[in-house]
């Protein structure tokens, strides 16, 4: 075996070990399903969780083996049909981005939880779209309930800066009607260090540049959620305003030309805004010929704005010769409506539509200490001209989708799908462009229960991409301090992909684990990367845009297990592997390469151990990525970045005391885990093979400690 392997050979390997040792009983029993052949569904009752002593229903979760496995969804998704990786309540979403019931886990009290279901196929009943897992957390069904939950925090940075924060939610029932109110403070105070050495294509040290950034951001929100459930019908609201407003950051940073033996100041004074507000809903009606209507809608607003300004210092005083202020906004509406009905005791039809706004303005606005007329908008510098650098990006999308689940027999279910989406993409401002784009994306789900506790799952789906509207327009690069905007691209469109799964899920007796084995294959059509927008060959610049077809593939393996066998019987393990490689066409260079920051593998692994008797938690989590080689390059029309990344480890310990107080501390990073890339700088065109400099660049936050007391009542 290769020494690439060698990180995560060893946790596999003892964990496979262990779970071919002799299996014992757990004190703590499953539900058995009302209905016997469904061997789909594991039912976790509260009782289940009693012994320790869960302040959340996320602390619930994070006793299950395996969790991890329904929680891990995919991302890019196009609208509201998508079911992966979701969270239900009661057996329904929440209609949201930004406020999804993901969220609402640490909010929820666990003693208002009856049981968790781990729902592992599809259901037309519970508008389940996946061919993963759903986590659905079931309340307590009681006249009346209300509970309060706070929360405060602190943490320790390497700066010896402490943040501080917290949050309180208040939850209930009152007859049909349910409600959620949570107020937030999220500290998000950050204080990194970093460091950049330049050679010459020789190997000689020419410059060495340190720099220290300190972000004083605070993270401050409001959100709730409401019920109503009639009769026939169930209604539920919910809404969220975050801000992140006037957040100051601070750069020093000091450049020594090893050559001409000079030394260079630089400060940075810069500040952001950003606000979200988000409004979702969903109203249910369900008929007496057993038919189901539903209509979902989500509204956000997304602003933010962004201002750099960098100065020289030179005898103490600061000479300005930077500014660059962007702003952007995006606003999105999505409505969908279906209607669902039995064609009998085994098949049911779903039938909708869904129509979604997307909107994006953008400016961008750049001045230089160059020769000209200094502009007070401009940071009384010269207002430099950016192509394409103020725009408005809108597309109308209309969706009509079929759905039909088919449960064959007890242990055979399909789902199969297809959906007809037409879109339009307007763009106004410096650029004028308008492009109209259809799609019929089928999708074929199927699962089989090999026994009651080992599963097949497979599936085809054509997938569209979500575009970044951020990509029509210029912005700032924020990655190069020799670029200081990137160009954009109003041409670029939706990469699609035909995806197939194979996933083989083996559930232990006894629920003292779960080992899981994915196999997933991707066929790309336009895939999204870097391509040439130059002017001209004196003037190289790149976008993001589409370089061609491609592939992608993988293999995920995960083992999630108990370790009672070695006298732990509240302790649990869990590792996971990921595999994967690439294939594209570069379009600078000509030659076959991965994909952009994908490296070859990826390893995890978490611990946890509950000693009841003294209600203590304690754990920790360790990640590792595959560098050199086997690790994550990226190709640009200037340059080529590999990027590097060292472990990470974490550390936590909880104490459960004084009642219903729960302390918790944990050690962040104590691997002092950095962010590291080589950059190679060419003269000219990178397919000119001209190197100018190589450039070792780290960054990192450092060791971090934090404090959470937790209580209930």
């Amino acid at each position: 075996m290769s020494n690439r392997f060698s990180i995560f050979a060893i946790p596999v390997t003892v964990t496979v070990a262990l779970i071919l040792l002799p299996i014992g009983t757990t004190h703590a029993q499953l539900i058995v399903p009302e209905d016997p052949s469904d061997q789909s569904t594991v039912v976790y009752p509260a009782d289940y969780f009693a012994e320790y002593r869960p302040v959340s229903a996320n602390d619930m979760l994070s006793r299950i083996p395996g969790i991890s496995l329904a929680l891990r969804g995919s991302s890019g998704g196009r609208g509201l049909g998508s079911g992966e990786g979701e969270v239900l309540i009661n057996g329904q979403r929440i209609t949201g981005k930004s406020n999804e019931g993901r969220n609402q886990l640490n909010r929820i009290s666990a003693d208002q939880v009856d049981y968790i279901e781990i729902i592992r196929g599809t259901s037309e009943e519970l508008d389940i779209r996946s061919g993963g897992q759903v986590v659905n957390v079931v309340l307590l069904d009681l006249p009346s309930r209300s509970n309060t939950t706070v929360e405060v925090q602190a943490k320790q940075l390497r700066d010896g800066t402490t943040d501080a924060g917290g949050q309180a939610s208040i939850s209930g029932q009152a007859g049909d009607f349910n409600y959620l109110f949570n107020v937030e403070a999220d500290p998000r105070y950050r204080a990194s260090e970093s460091r950049e050495f330049s050679y010459d294509p020789g190997g000689k040290l020419v410059e060495f540049r340190r720099e220290d950034r300190t972000r004083d951001e605070s993270e401050f929100q409001i959100s709730t959620n409401l019920g109503y459930q009639l009769e026939k019908s169930v209604v539920q609201l919910n809404a969220l305003y975050e801000t992140r407003g006037d957040t100051p950051s601070d750069t020093f940073r000091e450049i020594y030309d090893l050559e001409d033996g000079e030394l260079q100041i630089q400060s940075e004074d810069n500040n952001s805004e950003r606000t979200n507000w988000e409004i979702g809903g969903d109203y249910e009606y369900a008929f007496n010929s057993g038919g189901k209507f539903r209509f979902l809608f989500i509204v956000n607003d997304r602003d933010f704005q962004f201002t750099r300004n960098r100065f020289n210092v030179v005898n103490g005083a600061e000479e300005q010769n930077l500014f660059l202020d962007n702003y952007g906004r995006d606003r999105e509406r999505i409505g969908r409506t279906s209607y669902t009905w039995n064609i009998d005791d085994a098949q049911g039809v779903e039938l909708g539509i869904e129509g979604a706004q997307t909107i994006r303005d953008s400016d961008l606005r750049m001045g230089l200490d160059i020769a000209g007329t200094p502009s007070p908008a401009y940071g009384n510098l010269v207002p430099v001209t950016i192509d394409n650098s103020g725009s408005s990006v809108e597309e109308l999308r209309y969706e009509t989708f079929a759905v039909h689940n088919w449960q064959i027999n007890t242990r055979m279910a399909l789902e199969s799908s297809v959906i007809v989406e037409t879109s339009t993409i307007e763009q106004s401002g410096d650029v004028s462009n308008s492009r109209d784009f259809n799609f019929v994306r089928p999708k074929l789900d199927y699962r089989f229960d090999i026994t009651p506790t080992l599963q097949l799952r497979a599936c085809i789906e054509k997938d569209v991409s979500q575009l970044s509207f951020s990509d029509f327009s210029a912005s700032v690069d924020g990655s190069d301090e020799d670029q200081n905007t990137q160009a954009g691209n109003p041409e670029i469109k939706q990469e699609q992909s035909w995806r197939y799964e194979l996933n083989l899920e083996q559930r232990l007796p006894n629920d003292i684990g779960v080992v899981n084995a994915q196999f997933w294959y991707r066929d790309v059509e336009d895939h999204i990367d870097k391509v040439d927008v130059s002017t001209s060959p004196d003037d190289l610049r790149s976008a993001r845009g589409n370089i061609g077809d491609g592939e992608r593939y993988g293999l995920n393996l995960d083992i999630s297990t108990k370790l009672g066998m070695l006298g732990l019987p509240n302790a649990l393990l869990n590792t996971g592997i990921r595999l994967r490689d690439s294939e594209f066409t570069d379009p600078f260079l000509g030659i076959k390469r991965r994909q952009r920051n994908n490296g070859r593998w990826q390893a995890n692994m978490g611990f946890r151990h509950d000693i009841t008797s003294y209600g203590l938690t304690y754990g920790l989590n360790y990640s590792a990525s595959s560098n050199g080689s086997t690790g994550r390059k990226e190709y640009d029309i200037i340059d080529i970045e590999e990027r590097k990344d060292s472990p990470y480890l974490s550390a936590y310990l909880e104490k459960k005391a004084f009642g219903n107080l729960t302390f918790r501390f944990e050690s962040r990073n104590i691997t002092e885990n950095e962010y590291c890339r080589t950059r190679t700088r060419f003269v000219g065109a990178t397919a000119a093979g001209i190197v100018e400099e190589i450039e070792d660049y780290c960054n990192g936050n450092g060791m971090e400690l934090a404090f959470r007391v937790r209580t209930t009542f």
